[in-house]
């Protein structure tokens, strides 16, 4: 079996962690797969998917080290060229990068105990995101 399903939602920007594991839980249920793996994928180059502990100081620091790692301050090539000022955007989300693929077994999503999946909005202004979620499994 293969199905599609997608996720759309509003965020706001600049380094926003999104906790979509309720949405992407409620996707299984509603393609009923037992087992197998959902594939998920950001529509979009200012986004990423990774998993986390999702809990406020852990959100604080993530945010931190991104900021220290590629700095929205530092001037990018790509601001240049465009003149958006989201070059940064674009690079944090590379590093991170744009999917995730997480196992299913007897029809839930296989997460640690303070695992969670997470999008991270990246760009600089509020958008409206889609996602892909693509289930392989019985």
């Amino acid at each position: 079996m293969i199905k599609t399903e997608y996720l759309h939602f509003n965020t706001k920007g600049n380094t926003d962690i999104i906790d979509i594991t309720p949405l992407v839980s409620q996707a299984v249920k509603k393609v009923n797969i037992k087992e197998g793996i959902v594939c998920i994928s950001c529509i979009g180059s200012t986004g990423a998917l990774t998993t986390i502990e999702y809990e406020s100081a852990l959100l604080k620091d993530f945010k931190n080290i991104i900021e220290e790692m590629i700095s929205e301050k530092r001037n990018y090539f790509h601001n240049a060229t465009w003149q958006d000022d989201n070059g940064h955007s674009h690079l944090r989300a590379s590093f991170i990068g744009p999917s995730l693929i997480i196992p299913i077994t007897l029809g839930n999503l296989e997460l640690g105990t303070w695992q969670q999946i997470v999008f991270i909005d990246f760009d600089i202004r509020p958008r409206r995101r889609k996602l892909v979620l693509k289930f392989i499994g019985e």
